[in-house]
């Protein structure tokens, strides 16, 4: 069964809100800690690290969602075809294993495909273009929580 696009899309911007209401809200706490060591990565709301979640979105924003677990840490892209190039498309998978905001808490894969005679094949994607994704989603995310430390 497949989900109306409306629907989808609903759904992707409810978590897209919920993300940027969690990170609002890991602001306003921090009992124990100094507000410098506040961090949305503490908050167990979300279950992985909101910086990361929030960057990974972001990311991967230009292919249509399948999935989006912000308990899991797990974000599914559809196959994505640049209209540049419509006959290669890709599919990744972005998933966050911690609440610290760490390079070894997230993991990229990517699936690509090229058409071949109206036929979807199977290709090879470059180790450099999975490594690149990653690095991408850590800047953005280190980039969120020094904006969110300096408010």
């Amino acid at each position: 069964m497949t989900r109306a696009p409306s629907a989808l899309l609903r759904r992707t911007i409810g978590y897209a809100v919920l993300t940027a209401a969690l990170v609002g809200l890991a602001a306003c706490g921090g009992r124990d800690r100094p507000r410098t060591e506040l961090a949305a990565a503490q908050l167990n709301t979300i279950g992985v690290n909101a910086y990361l979640w929030r960057a990974a979105l972001e990311t991967v924003s230009f292919a249509p969602l399948l999935q989006a677990d912000s308990a899991g840490g797990v974000i599914v892209t559809d196959w994505y075809a640049n209209p540049s190039n419509p006959n290669e498309r890709v599919k990744m998978t972005v998933t966050i294993l911690d609440q610290d905001l760490r390079a070894d808490a997230l993991r990229v894969a990517a699936s690509r495909q090229v058409n071949e005679g109206g036929n979807w094949v199977e290709a090879p994607v470059q180790a450099a273009t999975v490594q690149k994704l990653e690095d991408i989603i850590l800047t953005k995310a280190r980039d969120l929580r020094r904006q969110a430390l300096a408010s």
